[in-house]
């Protein structure tokens, strides 16, 4: 694939990103150097290793590559027999440890993942454990060796302390006795490896030993004294032993490196390139990246798709594809409008995608496999070469050209712009019709009006545009595949102030096409905003459509469990109901046994009859007191006024009338007779007192409550027979007895009349017609007397 491609799509910056994502030099050098690909299995498996090495980021911590240092040239040294410095086994030792840290972070996700691409490549690791712990044994840091890294070494510089300690004790006695009067300093200093004393010059004569240096001065003399040159000789031998036992150690662990630089080499190349997987992988968690589907048929279909170099916050996620319908897409609209971001996203993300990287889309997102991506993007004009901005596109264009096919994809900017706007819309057609004809995917942006009518009457050629919202002057960066774009000049100039009548000027110069075909443009642009505010409203309707649903079947799951638990409850309760029942009737049987044998006297037998008659009574009274309760409505406070009837629950339902309102806990007060209480409303049941009239009914006031006289009417039957009787007479006796039953609350009654000749029956029914307190009334059905009998249900 061409390299200039890389430049103007800015591919070398997603490198850079890539990069920062890694934690080895080597893993660094293998992300710059990534290129694209045009084989697909290549493509696909490096897209599943990113995609499991993404799988494992979410499911854990990321894992760190850090400290591991390029061991290419020391292993170069140890195949040619040579030693390792201190640093450069180091460096073999933290790759060792690295190797053996990531190898037991894919043995602890394997206990929960399945195998995936990764897991071969991590097998290939091998710590060599015994390796990298004997150098750490011996090298403690890149400055010193420890003692115990050889026996000799551990004598040697046991006798080099105990021959300080001997030289420090001489010299020690020197400075505070014998030569204090010649000192200068009264310290132990060291020349030239060799411990002396500053010795003033004029008492050098004074001071038996070896000068090694003097002050800049001349005034102190650094002198040996003789008393401790041989221990100073002995102690550099003993230097120099030690230095060559070192080099000695460093051999050792040299050639131990040597004997497994293979295994060496193998886990530094299987590290840095799994550096290089996570490496992708965290650049995909950061651009919440996902991987597309590949194909060879020249299909782009991005979803949702995000330009990686834009602001994450700020991009405006488009959707674009090409090669399905359609293989030209002709891109309209004003300038800053996101048409240059378009074409670079694109680009862009089929550099990404073929070469591995996941890219800033939705999922299903599709990219086709190209063998070359062309574009001709920004202004390129060379002073050097004496080339125009024009000449510099022309020049990439005729370069493009020559050498696509229909596996390239061919992206330009501005087609046939820096010229005369005639000639240059003729020379886009003709370079546009020629990449169609020739079945090349190719995507162009243009403020030419001929290339939107081109791509109007061209089949396989799509118009394009980037929104623009006139009102605020902003661009939305929406592309809408399928609209031409308008300029909006006019509109523009008008908003930032352009007088009206050099608007009103410019549009005389126009043609009568052109002014037709911009019309056209806005009113379509109007439409496709109306329809699309239209269907947000219907999104809108549709997500509280489903969140009512929801919420219904949640209450409806609610009131079906509550409804269990409660059918499960009154199980629960008649089983004991029925076993205490059981076990009482056992213990009444056995007592009444027990008296039939004369175990007990008559009075024992009445007290168990008490006793069983009580429990049965409580038990019922319980069960009639729960009723109660779950059928009795819940009151508000509202509900309570002044004067009104009620009954208190925990007094028996002892009548009562409200004295007062409320308070803010819902208390109130009751007269009941001569007893004024305070009780909770939850404690009270409204009484409805309705004000009946009627013959036969009197009404009679006390200071408690009202009350009226239905002795008349509560023994009232709920049927009547009017046989034998001729049809005044039972209207008549129907009256009255119709009024009783109303005024004492029957629901319905039987009127027998007998079938007949069906005279009686046709007058009751022409008078129950007349009655305005019944609801309806009909003939018997089978069981209820047939058609001699009038079933009435009152209102």
């Amino acid at each position: 694939m061409n390299q200039k491609v890389f430049k103007t799509l800015e591919f070398n910056k997603i490198l850079d990103q890539l990069s920062s994502h890694a934690g080895s030099d080597g893993g660094k050098k293998l992300c710059l150097s990534l290129l694209p690909s045009c084989d697909q299995l290549e493509i696909e498996r490096s897209q599943t290793q990113t995609g499991d090495a993404l799988t494992r980021l979410f499911r854990s911590e990321a894992v760190s590559f850090s400290g591991i240092k390029d061991i290419t040239p020391s292993v170069k040294r140890l195949d040619m027999g040579s030693s390792l410095s201190i640093e450069e086994l180091l460096g073999i030792a933290g790759l060792l440890e690295a190797a053996h840290r990531i190898k037991a972070y894919s043995s602890k996700e394997n206990e929960n993942l399945p195998d995936d691409t990764l897991t071969e490549i991590f097998d290939l690791l091998m710590p060599l454990t015994s390796v990298s712990a004997e150098i750490r044994r011996c090298i403690l840091s890149e400055d010193e060796i420890s003692d115990e890294a050889s026996s000799n070494l551990k004598q040697i510089r046991r006798n080099m302390r105990i021959t300080n300690d001997k030289i420090h004790t001489q010299l020690s006695q020197m400075v505070s006795s014998s030569y204090k009067a010649y000192l200068q300093d009264a310290v132990i200093t060291m020349r030239n490896d060799r411990y002396c004393l500053p010795i003033k010059s004029e008492y050098k004569a004074n001071v038996q030993g070896m000068i090694h240096d003097q002050s800049a001065s001349g005034s102190t003399l650094f002198i040996e004294p003789a008393a401790i040159v041989k221990l100073n000789n002995d102690l550099k031998e003993l230097l120099l032993q030690e230095a060559k036992e070192i080099e000695i150690i460093l051999a050792t662990l040299s050639a131990k490196c040597g004997e497994v630089t293979e295994q060496i080499t193998l886990n530094y190349q299987t590290l840095i390139q799994l550096d290089f997987i996570f490496a992708k992988a965290s650049l995909a968690m950061e651009q919440n990246a996902t991987a597309p589907l590949l194909n060879t048929e020249g299909r782009i279909v991005i979803r949702q798709g995000r330009h990686p170099l834009l602001d994450s916050k700020s991009v405006v996620p488009t959707d674009i594809h090409l090669g399905r319908d359609f293989d030209l897409l002709v891109i309209t609209g004003p300038n800053t409008g996101g048409k240059t971001v378009a074409l670079k996203t694109v680009g862009l993300l089929s550099l990404m995608g073929q070469s591995g990287l996941h890219i800033p889309a939705l999922d299903r997102s599709e990219i086709s496999i190209f063998t070359e991506i062309f574009a001709d993007i920004g202004d390129e004009q060379s002073i050097e070469q004496s080339l125009s901005t024009f000449s510099s596109h022309m020049t990439n264009t005729v370069s493009i050209l020559q050498n696509a096919d229909e596996r390239s994809l061919c992206l330009f900017d501005e087609l046939g712009a820096g010229t005369d706007p005639t000639e240059g819309a003729a020379l886009a057609i003709a370079i546009l019709t020629d990449l169609h004809e020739r079945n090349i995917r190719t995507m162009a942006t243009t403020h030419y009006s001929e290339l939107k009518l081109y791509a109007l009457s061209t089949p396989g050629v799509e118009n394009a545009s980037c929104e623009f919202n006139v009102e605020t002057l902003r661009p939305t960066y929406r592309l809408l595949i399928g609209i031409p774009g308008k300029s909006n000049a006019f509109a523009i100039s008008s908003k930032l102030g352009l007088p009206d009548y050099i608007i009103d000027s410019a549009r005389t110069h126009l043609n009568e096409q052109d002014e037709s075909f911009e019309d056209v443009l806005g009113k379509l642009e109007a439409n496709r905003v109306t329809i699309e505010k239209e269907k947000l409203e219907i999104e809108q309707y549709k997500l509280e459509i489903q969140a009512l649903k929801e919420a219904l079947k949640s209450k409806q799951e609610k009131l079906d469990a509550s409804r269990d638990k409660i059918l499960a409850d009154a199980n629960e309760e008649a089983r004991d109901i029925l076993q205490d029942a059981k076990d009482l009737a056992d213990e009444t049987i056995k007592n009444f046994q027990k008296y039939n044998h004369g175990k007990g006297t008559i009075q024992d037998m009445e007290r168990a009859r008490e006793k069983v008659r009580s429990k049965i009574s409580k038990t019922g009274n319980s069960l009639s007191m729960k009723q109660k309760e779950g059928q009795r409505k819940q009151y508000k406070a509202s509900d309570f006024k002044l004067g009104e009837s009620v009954k208190v629950l925990s007094m028996g339902g002892l009548s009562g009338t409200i004295s007062s309102l409320p308070d803010a806990k819902g208390n109130v007060f009751v007269q009941c007779g001569i007893l004024r209480s305070s009780i909770h409303i939850k404690d009270l049941e409204i009484v409805d007192t309705p004000d009946i009239t009627g013959p036969g009914i009197k009404h009679y006031h006390n200071s408690s409550n009202s009350k009226m006289d239905l002795s008349k009417s509560s023994a009232i039957s709920t049927e009547i027979n009017l046989l034998g009787l001729t049809v005044d007479e039972a209207i008549a006796t129907l009256d009255k007895y119709l009024d009783d039953a109303y005024l004492s609350h029957l629901p319905n009654v039987r009127v027998v009349h007998g079938k007949g000749t069906g005279a009686l029956r046709s007058g009751i029914h022409s008078y129950l017609k007349r009655v305005k307190y019944v609801k309806e009334f009909h003939i018997g059905a089978f069981g209820e007397g047939d058609a001699g009998v009038t079933i009435v249900t009152f209102k």
